[in-house]
């Protein structure tokens, strides 16, 4: 069984570790010697993807892709180089999975989204995020191969999550009234890629996430309680001083539903809420 990952990044990196610990071989790709260095080191093969022969070799016979990189504004960069070189492999995975972002949703003004719910993307990101779903499906489709897309929410996890900002003194309070976000830990992204695997559905859509959309002042009071630090004072949507990105980020409010994914993959998080996600982290 041979897993190929485009972007080993934070999720990409836990899914193939995942896999390795069951007997699969992991390809990924780095851009730079450094990237490619550091792909190594977890004990994976390393591909330049700009080397369309060497990407041909990396594919043939692959199981199962996993595409994490996000899109530019000329498109998915994974989408330009994984397909061809399927084709000159003449490689059918039997699965593909693509890493999307609620954010395709835009703002529902704290209301309830699911899978079927119009995609109103209201970042640049967002709207990339929409094109290169599209991209995925319809190419797939005519190739006769099965892709699933997973709709991610802010993810945290070991070495990401509120802890690490307040040990680093960046830990904040942004209130903004009525304001709510999802979320889901690391660890459950890669448990939903498992069951889709074991279980794949062409154009196949699911959002992971928890079980409880939350303020993020609240989880960040909470990750100051359990480390027994102050609690960050307050700051004001309003505020002077929060960057365009914060600003874009606080835009759009909603509750994300995984109704579906619990249904279909008979997925559940381990961690549903943040108050067991951090818990674990800090047990760790």
């Amino acid at each position: 069984m041979r897993l190929f990952v485009f972007g080993l990044g934070y999720v990409g990196a836990a899914f193939a570790e995942s896999l390795a610990a069951r007997g699969w071989s992991v390809v990924a790709t780095g851009r730079t010697p450094e990237a490619r260095a550091a792909v190594e080191a977890l004990g994976f093969s390393a591909v330049d993807p700009d080397d369309k022969a060497a990407m041909v070799e990396a594919l043939r016979g692959v199981t199962a892709v996993l595409v994490t990189s996000p899109p530019t504004g000329e498109g998915c960069p994974a989408l330009e180089a994984v397909i061809p070189a399927l084709a000159a492999a003449e490689a059918f995975p039997d699965w593909i999975g693509y890493l999307s972002t609620t954010g395709v949703y835009g703002d529902f003004d704290g209301r309830w989204v699911f899978e079927t719910s119009p995609l109103k993307a209201q970042s640049v990101e967002g709207a990339r995020r929409v094109g290169a779903e599209r991209d995925w499906r319809q190419v797939c489709r005519g190739m006769g191969l099965t892709v699933a897309t997973f709709r991610l929410p802010g993810i945290y996890g070991p070495g990401r999550s509120a802890f690490d900002r307040l040990k680093a003194g960046e830990g904040r309070r942004i209130v903004k009234p009525g304001q709510v976000f999802s979320r889901v830990h690391r660890d459950d992204i890669v448990s939903g890629l498992l069951a889709s695997l074991e279980r794949p559905r062409a154009g196949a859509v699911y959002n992971l996430c928890d079980d409880e959309p939350a303020p993020p002042q609240d989880v960040m009071e909470h990750a100051a309680r359990l480390l027994g630090v102050p609690v960050p004072p307050d700051l004001p949507f309003n505020a002077l001083g929060l960057s365009p990105a914060t600003r874009r980020f606080y835009a759009e409010n909603k509750r994300v539903s995984n109704a579906l994914a619990k249904a279909e993959l008979d997925w559940r998080p381990k961690y549903p809420t943040y108050r067991e996600g951090l818990a674990a982290i800090l047990a760790g």
